[in-house]
């Protein structure tokens, strides 16, 4: 029997999806498995030469011309097989969908530059953030658990990452300690820790686990987390907040609490996905018109998971 929405979270998506052929589409693709992405670890190889390799036993597709890491297996494949491969094995590329990517590639982080990853693992991103760097500057990445702590540790090993240290502390409270210690970083992603709507596609069991109490609870967590990352973020930096989650408490409401209470400013994203504008109004609150200029990712514009991207600049520093 396939899974089906809660009551409360399908009145929630009509809300957000009131077109009903639009709501139609997104309810029947994330009852359908994602499809298989992943991302040339450019640090060990090139696009072309993975493709060239990955052709003799995948039919494989790069979608992006300006993007060429980013590689679609459209072939039928076995469970694990992406992972058993030797490319895999000898890190030339990353298993990761690519709407997971689109953070990353709104942050653009350059070699030399300093960078903190709060909430790391397992290494999606912070590896995708090395290679954008060239292994060239300085990456902090961070995360709370020890056994998310070595899983972050063996991928950027396997991918061959040497411009990275890793901590493991919470996010408030590893980014309060940079700031007293005067640590301040050209870059932050902030992809925190959400309700994973987006993921239905991949983790049916959100079906079941889905509680707006959660929501709620990781909005006011989210707030925190972002109020202390601002405060170790250079005057001029980029800060970019993510989640996997549709949820506008996790999202808009998030990005409006910075606009509101700290000197940033929400920039355009120009992003290979199709994005939607962020939404002004949720619940009866009124948020900041610049969240217009976030992106949400919906499964059923692009064949993907669902994802939100806000990137915002420090104007001035934190108080």
């Amino acid at each position: 029997m396939p899974y089906e929405m809660k009551p409360l979270f399908e009145e929630r998506m009509r809300k957000l999806l009131p077109d009903a052929d639009d709501f139609a589409r997104f309810n029947e693709i994330i009852h359908i498995g994602p499809q298989s992405f992943i991302r040339c670890n450019t640090l060990k190889i090139m696009p072309d030469e993975l493709v060239s390799r990955l052709g003799k036993r995948w039919k494989v597709k790069q979608l992006f011309s300006k993007h060429p890491e980013i590689i679609l297996v459209e072939s039928e494949l076995e469970p694990g097989e992406l992972g058993k491969a030797i490319e895999h094995l000898l890190g030339y590329y990353y298993i990761q969908e690519v709407s997971s990517m689109m953070s990353v590639l709104a942050l653009n982080p350059q070699p030399g530059e300093f960078v903190l990853d709060v909430c790391a693992s397992p290494g999606s991103k912070t590896t995708q953030i090395a290679a954008s760097m060239n292994n060239a500057g300085t990456i902090i990445a961070n995360d709370i658990k020890l056994d998310r702590i070595v899983i972050l540790a063996a991928n950027l090993e396997r991918c061959g990452v040497s411009n990275c240290v890793v901590t493991r502390l919470d996010g408030v409270g590893l980014c309060t300690r940079f700031r007293k210690e005067g640590f301040l970083f050209d870059k932050i992603l902030l992809d925190a820790p959400c309700s994973g709507e987006g993921t239905l596609r991949s983790s049916p069991k959100t079906f079941v686990m889905w509680n707006p109490k959660v929501v709620n609870n990781l909005g006011r967590m989210q707030k925190k987390m972002l109020a202390s990352a601002l405060g170790c973020l250079k005057v001029g930096g980029t800060l970019v907040y993510s989640t996997c989650t549709h949820s506008p408490e996790e999202n808009e409401a998030v990005v409006d609490f910075a606009l509101r209470n700290f000197p940033v400013e929400v920039q355009e994203i120009k992003l290979p996905l199709k994005c939607r504008k962020g939404i002004v109004e949720w619940g009866g609150d009124k948020f900041d018109n610049e969240v217009k200029k976030c992106c949400r990712i919906y499964p059923q514009d692009n064949d993907c998971e669902g994802f939100f991207v806000a990137k915002l600049r420090l104007k001035e520093g934190v108080k």
